[in-house]
């Protein structure tokens, strides 16, 4: 899981609340939370997914799913996004694997998104990141999927 500055979820809070939310056990403790944000423009109008995670005790009981459903369905009635999108580790199978059981697609590979040191930022020596998309019904011909995704290699920026 990255680590943010306060001032990140200061301004997502500010300009995107509604892509935020946290999961609570029956107790009131928070076992999980998601935030992402509206960006792009014309077809690639998008909600992205800046982070998503459930406490470790609390994984593998679906939380991650719920969360990721109703950031979509918010992104969808709200902001009227093409698609949704999100950065996973290419070495993260699991976490792959259950996104792609989602109807999420593996588009391109993003060299060195996650800078190899953390807090270095620069990138140097990074591991790679998969790029991956749900189209939304807007996109009903998923035009916001590349064909071969996982072939395609970009750089952080032409994301």
């Amino acid at each position: 899981m990255e680590n943010y500055d306060i001032s990140l979820y200061l301004r997502y809070l500010t300009k995107w609340r509604t892509l935020m939310s946290v999961t609570e056990s029956s107790q009131g403790k928070i076992i999980g939370y998601i935030m992402g944000k509206a960006e792009g423009t014309a077809k690639d109008w998008h909600g992205h997914v800046t982070a998503v995670t459930a406490a470790p005790e609390y994984r593998r009981l679906g939380l991650a799913k719920t969360m990721m459903h109703e950031l979509e369905r918010v992104t969808t009635s709200m902001y009227h996004s093409n698609f949704v999108d999100l950065s996973v580790r290419v070495l993260n199978e699991i976490t792959i694997g259950m996104y792609e059981g989602m109807g999420d697609l593996a588009c391109p590979t993003v060299v060195e998104y996650y800078s190899a040191s953390s807090g270095s930022g620069d990138g140097a020596g990074g591991e790679d990141a998969h790029d991956m998309r749900k189209p939304m019904r807007r996109d009903k011909h998923q035009k916001s999927v590349r064909e071969n995704g996982r072939e395609v290699r970009v750089l952080p920026q032409e994301v």
